[in-house]
């Protein structure tokens, strides 16, 4: 088994000697991004994230990094996004929760700093922010039923949802004009406060997904329960924000 990362910046170099020989000049940066960049780092448990952004000629020649790749995932190194600029530029008014994030949370490897210029309309993030809730509010729902509250299989559920939450969270205080916290239960503390809603059961789901607390299969479910209450909550309070350009 490859050696856990104690600090990612111990293998920036190296990473960009791989991608500089299989890319060149095709390679205009890559950026680390994601809980690897801050507090919220656990070495051997979180993954590092990078972005790599290529040129319209070099993202045509992906299959040239499949060795490379497979390398840095035996180090617990996730799959990077491979993304041009013009494909960041078109893609805000789609994406825009998942660029602010990067943009809040990352680090300049090499080359072109593609996200320090980055705006964000609020009204494609109000209207992300709705899909993403209202959306995830029936994925809880099913898993919850497809699971019959069983408690590993709903531990599993809240480990998959609990960071796209803390991103919807971001989001959010972004929206009311907060300022954002960097680590996540600061986040979750921040939130609760702007929108009344329980930190509790956000800081519990958190522990269950960072494996800091081990709840029966009654608690589970009654922590899940009041998981949908607190998403439903969200997904009523989102439509308040409004939906035009602000």
């Amino acid at each position: 088994m490859a050696k856990s990362i104690k600090d990612p910046k111990e293998i920036f170099t190296e990473i960009t000697e791989d991608y500089n020989m299989i890319f060149g000049d095709d390679l205009v940066s890559i950026i680390e991004y994601g809980s690897a960049t801050g507090e919220d780092y656990r070495p051997g448990k979180s993954d590092i994230n990078f972005m790599i952004v290529l040129s319209e000629s070099g993202i045509e020649a992906l299959d040239q990094a499949f060795d490379t790749v497979k390398k840095w995932r035996k180090r617990n190194v996730a799959v990077p996004l491979f993304l041009t600029e013009g494909y960041v530029d078109t893609s805000l008014d789609v994406f825009p929760i998942e660029y602010l994030n990067f943009k809040r949370n990352y680090v300049l490897v090499f080359g072109k700093d593609i996200l320090k210029d980055l705006a964000f309309n609020p009204g494609f993030i109000r209207l992300q922010c709705e899909r993403e809730i209202k959306g995830k509010l029936l994925i809880l729902r099913e898993a919850f039923l497809e699971t019959s509250g069983k408690g590993r299989a709903l531990k599993e559920v809240v480990g998959n949802s609990m960071s796209a939450f803390i991103a919807i969270f971001e989001a959010l205080l972004y929206l009311k004009g907060k300022d954002i916290p960097g680590k996540k239960r600061e986040i979750i503390s921040a939130v609760a406060t702007v929108f009344d809603t329980d930190a509790g059961v956000f800081e519990k789901l958190l522990d269950i997904k960072e494996e800091k607390t081990r709840p029966s299969e009654a608690e589970i479910l009654e922590l899940f329960k009041n998981y949908l209450r607190e998403v439903r909550k969200l997904a009523k309070l989102v439509d308040t924000l409004g939906g035009q350009d602000e």
